[in-house]
């Protein structure tokens, strides 16, 4: 890691020289600026981790040098600390007013200059960790909406039916207890349940008529497909249950790997139950929708079968008609 760069604003060469003489046998990189419109442009293009601001400067003092940085949306997260020789409340209060985080007093006592940057700049460092993992997040889902809309470019009637299963599913989720974190993977994952038909070919992925046997050996590897594009993304592995497993089963004849039971993660086990009902209550190009009445008897009848039964019967007791 990089040092940290401190910026020090003050007119006053010898104060300068003091604060140096202080912290160059930190591991700091030091930047001087004699007055408040230097310290503001100097500050935009290094983007500081800590300002130390002088407040008796002319032409522009530290309150307004502060307001005006905090006025700049690059450079308005800086930590700020005042540095003054007044101690008395008013002038306090004018500072965190102006945008303030923290106060160091004239003159310096070593060790609370000390503390104070390290404890500061520690805190800025966290704060950039964090708003990075925002960002890189943001990308990932972003990356993730973008494998959506090709596969929906390709199938048009994917896309409903994928947004509806994963609300769906991450109600049930919610209701069974499922932490926050987990249903965010849940809603990665149900996002992503057909990925992988990014890689069957459109004769089959789009026939309009039945599929043969040697057809449906193609289709089966769409979660094999999935696995094998995204589980080298540490971000998305922990979804990855929905995408890979969504299509085993309960008795161990599903694919791609005929798990069994408990085998099967159980959000993959949610999902299947959902998708399932979901596909069977909706209109199809060959066929009509089924009654809820028909749709709950094809899910008990396949409890031990297709599905875990106890997931079954939970998640019946969502359905008013149940």
């Amino acid at each position: 890691m990089s040092k940290p760069n401190i910026l020090i604003v003050d007119d006053d060469s010898i104060s300068c020289m003091a604060i140096e003489g202080l912290l160059s046998s930190e591991p700091y990189d030091l930047h001087f600026a004699c007055n408040g419109f230097d310290g503001i442009a100097t500050a935009t293009s290094l983007h500081p981790d800590l300002i130390l601001l002088d407040v008796m400067m002319p032409i522009m003092d530290g309150y307004e040098t502060c307001r005006q940085i905090r006025s700049q949306p690059d450079i308005a997260e800086v930590p700020i600390v005042l540095i003054t020789s007044l101690d008395d409340q008013p002038s306090r209060i004018t500072g965190l007013q102006a945008g303030a985080d923290d106060f160091i007093s004239k003159p310096y006592n070593r060790m609370e200059l000390f503390a104070r940057v390290q404890t500061i700049i520690r805190l800025n460092r966290y704060r950039r960790i964090a708003e990075q993992q925002t960002e890189l997040l943001t990308a990932y889902d972003k990356t993730i909406e973008g494998w959506l809309s090709a596969l929906d470019l390709r199938d048009k009637k994917t896309e409903e039916h994928t947004h509806r299963v994963m609300e769906a599913t991450l109600k049930f989720a919610r209701a069974a207890g499922f932490t926050q974190e987990e249903l965010t993977n849940i809603q990665r994952g149900a996002l992503l349940h057909d990925v992988g038909k990014l890689g069957i070919p459109d004769s089959i992925l789009l026939k309009p008529a039945t599929l043969t046997e040697e057809e449906w050996q193609v289709m089966r590897m769409h979660p094999l497909y999935a696995y094998q594009w995204l589980s080298p993304i540490a971000f998305i592995l922990p979804a990855l249950d929905i995408p890979y497993c969504h299509h085993e089963k309960w008795d161990g004849t599903g694919y791609p790997r005929g798990l069994k039971g408990d085998e099967i993660p159980l959000a993959a086990r949610i999902f299947a139950i959902v998708d399932v009902w979901d596909a069977l209550t909706s209109d199809r190009p060959y066929r009509l929708a089924w009654s809820k009445k028909e749709a709950i008897k094809y899910l008990k009848d396949q409890a031990g079968k297709h599905f875990d039964p106890q997931v079954v019967q939970e998640f019946l007791k969502t359905l008013p008609e149940a």
